[in-house]
């Protein structure tokens, strides 16, 4: 089990209380009965700085979603080199989300369709939704991409942590979904 320190509302604890903050856009994507992936940039106008494929299907996240806040941890060791890796440079995290262990999660490089799918959604900087896919392999809903895009408050607690906070368009400050990337 994951156990972060961790203020109401999913605020994460840091040691001086003055970690690094920004401002970023994130989209978690994917095809209905397909693994999620999480997408950063620096804007919705902008290039992926970082894909990543999570341990769990598009049509879990959705559920976990509208059961209340989701949080999703990214673990990883920090082995033998020590923390000479920077910590989004690590190619795999373990991964936990409200807690329970689901596998593994990946970075990847961003594929036509995830740039395509950028591209689409440029002009949106936040907001949900269901496109067609462009594989053309499934017919119907299983071949649709759900997409949810928000902007993301990027806290660096230390090289060893960084948390990404959903930002709520309605100004509430309680996070809806929180990401932590984590070196133990």
């Amino acid at each position: 089990m994951c156990r972060l320190p961790s203020l109401p509302g999913g605020r994460l604890l840091s040691g001086d209380g003055r970690g690094s903050k920004q401002t970023i856009t994130g989209t978690l994507f994917g095809y209905r009965r397909g693994r999620v992936s999480l997408s950063i940039q620096e804007n919705p106008k902008t290039i992926p700085t970082l894909v990543i494929e999570l341990a769990i299907q598009t049509s879990f996240l959705q559920k976990e979603m509208n059961l209340g806040m989701v949080r999703i941890a990214l673990e990883r060791d920090k082995g033998c080199d020590g923390d000479q890796t920077n910590l989004l440079d690590e190619p795999m995290w373990a991964m936990f989300c409200n807690g329970k262990k689901n596998g593994y999660a990946v970075k990847r490089d961003a594929t036509e369709e995830d740039l395509h799918l950028m591209e689409v959604l440029r002009a949106v900087s936040m907001g949900a939704g269901v496109l067609p896919g462009r594989s053309g392999e499934m017919e119907g809903p299983d071949g649709e991409i759900a997409y949810m895009r928000s902007n993301f408050e990027r806290v660096v607690g230390s090289k060893d942590c960084e948390t990404y906070y959903m930002l709520s368009p309605d100004g509430n400050n309680a996070p809806e979904l929180s990401v932590f990337f984590v070196r133990l």
